[in-house]
């Protein structure tokens, strides 16, 4: 594997391919050390259906790097086609100070972080995934191990099965698809599994699709310009994605992770940048074992959808219940339609539901990117996805601890809370310490909307 080892062997750094496109937006060094910079797709208009914002909204491609490292580095970061006079580096959580002269920014880490360096909001950011050092990587001559090391590879479709590792190494770029099925499978690296050779809808199936397996995971990799939904799993257990970095938003229908009629799914210290929804959970086929979607976990990620919602619940709803979820400890710094839209159809039920300590950004002031009217919208809905038009209810969800932050606008990101009919009812619902742009609120807000067939909605400070 060609990597570049600092002298206290702290940092990994690992070259580009020769023949790929680099960033002409920046530079970057961590200990003096010059990083690769790669670049990420927004679809130009023409390519875009009418339906899906406009370019302009969300800017052009995007750029971002990688690196691993221990201890403390030092990471200078220079502009060459913009001002740093109005940079912010998100999520704020992570605290960077930089010490900014003239079109370089200076500053130190001494954890493994997912940043996105600012100049002008959301359009063209650098985003910088400083990793842990990679522990123990598969051998290449593994007879159970597929193994790409550095270079542009290009496979088209990767089949694994019981028992196989897909590894991609740092320096690595895979154009290719990646079907999922059986037991014991695992996809690791530091490398890129790439989907810019395909436009919308035309890829080899999805970029990684996950059927009727057990025991996968998903660890390290990042995932570029999917032509459709980019991790779907579909009546699948024990599913466990951790630091996946996916730099999307080059085609609609983009979804980050959907976790379809699948249980004990475990998403955690991951960055998801999508056009579509970022995490979408679905019922939508029957006849397994178990068709619900239950046990979801998602933890310590920062999310950003350029055009759709964060976290989508029901739609395709076919599954009895989608329950045990929990949503916690979150930076959403970037979002466009409802976050937060729970919408069960079908008799579906969603129950037992945790959202806790989540930050969300609105820009909409600034950029015309940020467009919803709620940023929690919990209600039991019949629309086109649904074979069955009836709605669904929920009952038992808990919020705790949000914070919606950026710049007020009036009239705007509400919470809005209503059932369907008797029969299809939202139940059994407390917001705790959630603040509207440091307004706390209660159930006499003007930013509060509790309609119909609800029971038991309740706040507390």
């Amino acid at each position: 594997m060609t990597r570049l080892i600092s002298s206290n062997s702290g940092l990994t750094i690992y070259p580009a391919p020769s023949d790929e496109d680099l960033s002409k937006d920046y530079r970057l060094e961590v200990n003096g050390k010059a990083v690769d910079i790669y670049l990420a797709q927004i679809a130009a208009i023409e390519n875009r259906p009418p339906w899906t914002l406009d370019p302009k909204d969300v800017g052009g491609p995007y750029s971002f790097s990688y690196f691993d490292f221990s201890g403390s580095v030092t990471i200078k970061v220079s502009a060459l086609n913009t001002s740093f006079d109005q940079v912010v580096i998100r999520p704020l959580s992570a605290g960077i100070k930089p010490v900014i002269e003239g079109n370089t920014l200076t500053f130190s880490i001494d954890r493994p972080c997912k940043l996105s360096i600012e100049p002008n909001g959301r359009r063209e950011p650098l985003l910088i995934f400083a990793n842990p050092l990679e522990i123990d990587p598969p051998k290449i001559d593994d007879p159970d191990v597929i193994y790409y090391g550095p270079g542009i590879h290009k496979p088209e479709k990767i089949i694994l099965k019981t028992g196989q590792t897909l590894y991609i190494a740092g320096g690595a770029v895979v154009k290719s698809g990646v079907a999922v099925s059986g037991k014991n499978i695992k996809i690791k690296g530091r490398g890129i599994l790439c989907g810019n050779d395909w436009e919308w809808k035309k890829g080899p199936g999805n970029m990684i699709g996950i059927r009727d397996a057990e025991n996968v995971s998903i660890e390290g990799i990042i995932l570029r310009g999917s032509w459709s939904w980019t991790i779907p799993m579909y009546n699948s257990k024990g599913v466990n994605i951790t630091n996946v970095k996916m730099v999307c938003s080059k085609n609609p229908n983009d979804d980050g992770i959907n976790p379809c009629n699948s249980q004990d799914v475990y998403i955690g210290d991951c960055f998801i940048r999508t056009d579509d929804d970022c995490i979408a959970m679905k019922g939508i086929t029957l006849g397994s074992a178990n068709d619900n979607v239950e046990n979801i976990v998602v933890e310590n990620c920062i999310l950003w959808s350029d055009r759709a919602r964060v976290f989508l619940l029901g739609h395709e709803s076919r599954a009895p219940y989608m329950r045990h979820i929990t949503l916690s400890d979150l930076e959403i710094i970037h979002f466009n339609m409802s976050p937060f839209l729970f919408e069960p159809g079908e008799e579906m039920s969603i129950e037992n539901v945790r959202v806790e300590n989540v930050r969300l950004y609105a820009d909409y002031p600034k950029q015309n990117g940020e467009r919803t009217f709620e940023w929690i919208r919990l209600k039991p809905t019949v629309n086109q996805y649904m074979k069955r038009q009836v709605p669904g209810r929920m009952r038992n969800l808990y919020f705790k601890n949000l914070a919606l932050t950026g710049e007020a606008r009036e009239g705007w990101y509400y919470i809005w809370i209503t059932g369907a009919d008797e029969a299809h009812q939202v139940t059994d619902v407390t917001l705790e310490n959630i603040t509207w742009f440091g307004e706390r609120l209660d159930e006499n807000s003007l930013q509060v909307k509790i309609g119909d067939f609800t029971n038991g909605v309740k706040f507390r400070r």
